[in-house]
């Protein structure tokens, strides 16, 4: 099974020459408004009262600062005038998912209820009147809120925003659900993680570990959707199929994203979205079929080949990694990326060779 057959030849040329043109407009118009807005919430963060909380936040910046670098990617699609809103509020929104990530691992007495509490500082970005303004969120409160409302205020700036407003708000509080609710398996069980994936796949087409992986990072289809609202021409019916297209290419993300520290958890202990699947041969099955669904759905989009290019700059971002070589993930790695030939191979060389100049950077630093 192909994604690409030989007479999407202009879809490929396209879809090629997308990832150079994102690559120069990152490179020039998007990583330095990153650096300075990672450079921000360092020292917000350093202002956090509790030691525990600091440490924790800061923690993220150091060491997952790449997920709001990868996410400001989508800001290529938009156009250069509201490119710098399209960055802040991904940053923003990014760095937030990944502190309430952080927080609502520890051990909280009422995991649903707090998780949904301290969660509310992310759904409230994405909604005109946010409800989390004098809720008491402990010595985070004003980092969170902070975050929140930078993200919503430029949102709002962007001339779309009301067209992806409402499938936005729907991703993030999908996202937060997943998040809450996976991380509460350790204390609650699975059974309350499948009872809410089922009724959340109902009539999307996707069975319930695939909604759940995508769900639990659909953080970055509000990305999406926020390079989106950038087009004053962005429909809610677009949006809506936006919205469909990269909960798709999340569940490629967050099931590559597992598989391959899969071997890394087990170690430790715990449990990815990619134990979930007792059998082995049906996650090897799901990814490739998932792969096609997301390509179909993205081929179908507005600058369809920009897209492509993200789906294919997600997987082989995966299977570019070390641990993709690993004993677990490379016999189904290696089962994907026929599946998305020939464009995975240039996506893959370009991979390749950015994770190179980040360890030369890394050493001369």
């Amino acid at each position: 099974m192909r994604v690409f057959a030989r007479a999407d030849r202009g879809l490929l040329a396209r879809a090629a020459v997308a990832l150079v043109v994102a690559g120069s407009r990152y490179v020039a118009t998007v990583a330095p408004v990153v650096r300075i807005e990672l450079a921000h919430w360092r020292r917000s963060a350093g202002a956090i009262s509790d030691p525990a909380v600091r440490a924790l936040a800061l923690g993220k910046l150091e060491h997952e600062s790449f997920n709001a670098e990868a996410g400001a990617m989508l800001a290529t699609l938009a156009p250069r005038a509201h490119r710098r809103d399209v960055v802040q509020a991904i940053v923003a929104l990014q760095v937030l998912f990944d502190v309430l990530d952080g927080l609502t691992e520890q051990p909280l007495r009422d995991p649903l209820a707090d998780g949904e509490r301290l969660f509310t500082a992310f759904t409230d970005a994405l909604r005109e009147s946010p409800s989390s303004a004098g809720s008491d969120d402990g010595p985070q409160e004003d980092y969170l809120l902070e975050l929140s409302r930078v993200a919503r205020e430029a949102l709002g700036r962007l001339p779309g925003a009301g067209s992806v407003i409402e499938a936005a708000a729907a991703s993030a509080q999908r996202a937060a659900e997943a998040q809450i609710r996976m991380h509460a398996a350790r204390a609650l069980g699975v059974d309350q993680l499948r009872e809410w994936a089922q009724a959340q796949a109902d009539g999307t087409g996707l069975q319930w570990r695939e909604l759940l992986a995508g769900a639990a990072s659909s953080v970055l289809v509000v990305h999406a959707l926020i390079a989106a609202a950038a087009d004053a021409r962005t429909t809610t019916a677009q949006s809506t199929r936006i919205a469909d297209a990269y909960l798709s290419i999340c569940v490629m993300l967050t099931l590559l994203d597992s598989l391959i520290d899969q071997e890394h958890d087990q170690r430790a202990g715990e449990a990815g979205y990619v134990s979930l699947y007792e059998d082995r041969e049906l996650l090897a099955q799901t990814l490739p079929e998932i792969a096609l669904r997301a390509a179909g759905q993205a081929r179908e989009l507005p600058s369809g080949a920009q897209h492509v290019m993200m789906l294919t700059g997600v997987v082989a971002y995966y299977a570019s990694a070390p641990d993709a070589r690993g004993e677990l993930a490379r016999p189904i790695v290696a089962r994907l990326r026929p599946a998305l030939a020939p464009l995975i191979t240039p996506t893959l060389w370009f991979m390749r060779a950015w994770r190179l100049a980040r360890r030369l950077g890394a050493r001369k630093a």
